[in-house]
């Protein structure tokens, strides 16, 4: 079995419009996107595509006319513009998990509850189009992974809603943690909130391009021409085996003089900086002493990053790493509604699984029990 992996290079940034230009370059249909879009209760904008150049290599360059002015719209009232729009149950998915991200982001740079914080540059016709657009387009190309080469960001200073503000913006590099990343020294905004939300919400791994049979290949263009580098996106769709081969790298240190709870926070803590796994396991040094390996498991391009973070957490003076090869079944991650609750549900070839957070979050707040949420989610998973 194979499944449709789209791979994104972002060698000189992301940004929303330059993601559905590369996947309509790639063979989304403009058209047939367009005529989703206009499934959403927001008129007076329009979708156009042309075919630019940069550095001799032919691309799509996207833009959006409209003229609604300067409209500040919260998550929440994109998310139920999208969810009342009649569209595919992932690309409404898709779509709410980037808004949901962007949500996050700036409420924390903003100190403001993700639920009220009012959205700027991305609350704007433009930005809906794109975000909505190029899950659109992600369905349209039948895309199940997504796999991102490390993310390009620029340096210095740019101008926003708020006034002048670092470049990348502290909302990019919020949602940028725990995402590998490059900087080149140039002065422009190479990466932007959209295309860092897009990043964040809908990878599933990142890394090199992985091994596959390419189909399809596509080129977003910037609107400015770049001296130092050509101002592209490039993506790249392809056939990869379910059950692929890939190399990973597993760090570990020994630890006795850490109790439990410090433990478990150096699994946490290991986890959300990126870590595909982490665990604990108990053993005996010298002089039978308890002690503990602290082991994760890891991209080769974090191993550095996340071996510092586990120095950190345990106090330990170094860590050992070694490679490994991970043949994973291929799965995917679809999002039921459950009397109100946005339940996920993880599926493969063999197993259907509902994740537990949000089981436990519904079963509080319904007074259900969390076994029955969890089956009525998966049963319902299926037809998605």
């Amino acid at each position: 079995m194979t499944v449709t992996t789209l791979w994104i290079h972002p060698f000189n940034g992301i940004a929303g419009d330059m993601t559905l230009g590369a996947l309509i370059d790639a063979g989304a249909d403009a058209d047939e996107i367009r005529a989703d879009l206009h499934k959403l209760s927001v008129d007076g904008w329009e979708l156009n595509t042309a075919e630019v150049f940069r550095n001799g290599i032919g691309a799509v360059n996207l833009t959006v006319d409209a003229d609604e002015g300067h409209v500040h719209r919260t998550a929440r009232d994109i998310i139920e513009l999208v969810s009342a729009a009649g569209l595919n149950e992932r690309v409404v998915a898709r779509s709410t998990a980037v808004f949901e991200a962007l949500a996050q982001a700036e409420g924390h740079v903003h100190r403001t509850d993700p639920d009220t914080v009012h959205f700027h540059e991305v609350g704007g016709i433009d930005a809906i189009v794109d975000v909505v657009g190029s899950c659109l387009a992600l369905e349209q190309l039948g895309i199940d992974r997504i796999v991102v080469a490390p993310v390009t960001v620029g340096r210095g200073m740019a101008k926003s809603a708020h006034g002048v503000i670092p470049n990348p913006a502290p909302a990019t590099m919020q949602l940028l943690e725990g995402v590998p990343v490059r900087g080149l020294d140039v002065q422009v905004e190479l990466t932007t909130p959209t295309g860092a939300a897009l990043v964040r919400a809908l990878a599933d791994s990142f890394g090199p391009m992985p091994a596959m049979s390419i189909t399809a290949s596509g080129f977003g263009a910037g609107d400015s021409e770049l001296d130092e580098h050509p101002n592209l996106l490039h993506v790249v769709v392809g056939e990869a085996e379910a059950t692929s081969t890939e190399q990973l790298i597993v760090i570990e240190t020994n630890v006795d003089d850490l109790s439990g709870e410090y433990l478990s926070h150096a699994v946490a803590q290991l986890m959300s900086a990126g870590a595909l796994d982490a665990w604990i396991t108990p053993i005996e040094m010298k002089k039978d002493r308890p002690a503990a390996t602290v082991s994760a498991l890891v991209e080769p391009v974090d191993a550095s990053r996340l071996g510092a973070l586990l120095l950190a957490e345990t106090g330990s003076l170094g860590f050992r790493a070694h490679g490994v090869s991970r043949a994973a079944i291929e799965r995917k991650v679809v999002t039921v509604d459950v009397d109100g609750h946005q339940i996920r549900v993880k599926q493969t070839e063999l197993t259907t699984k509902a994740e537990y957070d949000d089981v436990a979050t519904a079963a509080a707040a319904l007074g259900r029990p969390a076994r029955d949420i969890a089956r009525e989610a998966e049963v319902r998973s299926k037809d998605v």
